[in-house]
Order: structure tokens, then C-alpha cells, then sequence
């Protein structure tokens, strides 16, 4: 009778045991199987982020890239990329270019405002013969030389893009008596002889002399209100690079 106990007890002990085992087994199995899956859910996470970063760059040359970040590897650019701060390096790349062009535009403005400066003064000079010779051919007083070419800019007069020296008004050359050519400054000098006697010397008597020269006397320095010849020495004498 003892017998059959001791061997039905130790069945069961034995059966017991082994389900024991079993559900460690099963426990570890699941554990295992349980990390397996995390891990899988974050290669799979990992794959989808990194498949995100690579569609940023759809169609640009891997190695083209890697030589790129090898050229930087330096650089603040390289940490920023490393980083995947790309929106970043963009944005600083815009930044030095808009700063280079500003710069750029600057130099190239500057240097057109001096060019535009230069014709200026060209166009000015070169009005400013004209009226000067015309208005000295035409007998005006040299002290009035000035006082004419103010008149003649604030009349319109000017230098055209071809660089002919005209009068213009409302945006039209001013055309001369002729109808046809444009107004010149010689026949300008001789309305404004008309207009503005007090520009010109005042006629002298009929008996009247020059001082101390003759007839055909010269004199170096010319004289204003002489002949001809006399009034080209005196513009020379006075304006030495003009052409008369």
C-alpha cells in the first residue's frame, strides 16, 4: 500500500515539474519574441525616417554629396548637415549670397553714379564752349561769359545723347529760323544780342578810337570789343583750351 502512494506522489511531483519548466519556457520564449517585435517596431520606425531624410535629396548624386561633406568635413556646414540641419545650411548659404550680390550691386551702382557723374561734367564743358564761342563771336562782353551760359542752360540748353550741343524744350529740339535745322548757339547769341543788349559793349562813335593802337595795330591779349581777329585773341587769351 506504502508502495503505490510513494509512486502515484512522485507522478505527480514529476507532472508538476514539468509544467513548471514549460511555463518558464513559454515565459522566456514570449519575453524574447515580445523584444524581437520592439526592436522590429523600431528598425521599422528607423527605415521610414531615414527613407524621409532621402526623399529631401531625390535625384542628387550620392557621391557627389559624400565628396561635398569630405570638402567641409571642417567646416560648420559639415556639423550642420551631420545634424540634418539642411533647412539651416540653406538658409546661411542664401544669406552670403544675397550679401555677396548686395555688395556686388553696391560696387557696380557706385561706379555707375561716378560714370554718370564724369559725362556730366563732359556734357557741361562741352555746352559751355559752345555757348562761349558762339556768344564771344557774337561781341559779347567777356565779364557776361558767364552770365550767358547760365541763360542758356536755365533757355534748355543741353547735349543730346549723340552728343550735339541743342536746345530743347517740352521735350523737342528747338529748331531755328530756317524751319528745318536745329537751332544753333550762334543764332541763339545773336537773339539774345536783342534781348539782352547790356551783355554786349556799347556801340562806339563814329569817330572813335581804339586805345593807343591803330588801324593796324594787334594786340596780344586781344580785345573784347575789337574786330574779329582782336575778339578770337581775347577768347584764346582768356579760354586757352577752347577751339575757336
Amino acid at each position: 500500500m506504502s508502495e503505490t502512494t510513494e509512486s502515484t506522489t512522485t507522478e505527480s511531483t514529476g507532472q508538476a515539474g514539468d509544467k513548471d519548466v514549460k511555463a518558464l519556457i513559454d515565459a522566456a520564449v514570449g519575453e524574447a519574441v515580445e523584444g524581437l517585435k520592439r526592436k522590429n517596431g523600431e528598425v521599422i520606425q528607423a527605415n521610414k525616417a531615414l527613407k524621409e531624410q532621402l526623399a529631401r535629396f531625390d535625384g542628387i548624386d550620392p557621391e557627389a554629396v559624400s565628396a561635398m561633406l569630405k570638402r567641409f568635413a571642417d567646416d560648420e556646414e559639415a556639423g550642420l548637415i551631420k545634424s540634418g540641419k539642411f533647412d539651416e545650411v540653406l538658409n546661411k548659404r542664401t544669406e552670403r549670397m544675397q550679401q555677396d550680390f548686395a555688395k556686388q550691386l553696391k560696387g557696380k551702382e557706385e561706379l555707375l553714379t561716378r560714370k554718370e557723374q564724369a559725362v556730366r561734367k563732359l556734357a557741361d564743358r562741352a555746352l559751355s564752349e559752345a555757348i562761349v564761342k558762339a556768344a564771344s563771336k557774337a561781341g559779347a562782353l567777356p565779364d557776361a561769359l558767364d552770365d550767358i551760359v547760365l541763360r542758356a542752360k536755365a533757355s534748355g540748353w543741353g547735349v543730346s545723347d549723340d552728343g550735339d550741343v541743342v536746345a530743347i524744350r517740352d521735350g523737342e529740339v528747338i529748331l531755328g529760323k530756317d524751319g528745318k535745322t536745329p537751332l544753333s548757339p550762334m543764332e541763339w547769341a545773336e537773339t539774345l544780342r536783342e534781348n539782352a543788349a547790356h551783355l554786349w559793349p556799347k556801340a562806339q562813335g563814329a569817330g572813335a578810337t581804339g586805345s593807343g593802337s591803330g588801324s593796324g595795330s594787334s594786340n596780344p591779349q586781344g580785345k573784347w570789343n575789337g574786330n574779329e581777329q582782336e575778339r578770337v585773341a581775347a577768347i584764346k587769351s582768356r579760354f586757352p583750351n577752347l577751339e575757336v
